[in-house]
């Protein structure tokens, strides 16, 4: 599946890993995250991050 990368803080989301302090599953695509889900380490939106290559 697809990672993808916050532009700010260059955290990367995996969705083989989740975000389990979110209480996102392991296995969960980016595409599927809830709409008001925020980078773990510095809070912006989902609208910063960008496909990681």
């Amino acid at each position: 599946m697809q990672k993808y990368q916050c532009t700010v803080c260059m955290y990367i989301y995996d969705p083989d890993k989740g975000d389990p302090d979110a209480g996102i599953e392991p296995g969960t695509p980016f595409a599927d995250l809830p709409e008001d889900w925020t980078c773990p380490d510095c809070g912006v939106g989902k609208d910063m991050f960008e496909p990681y290559e």
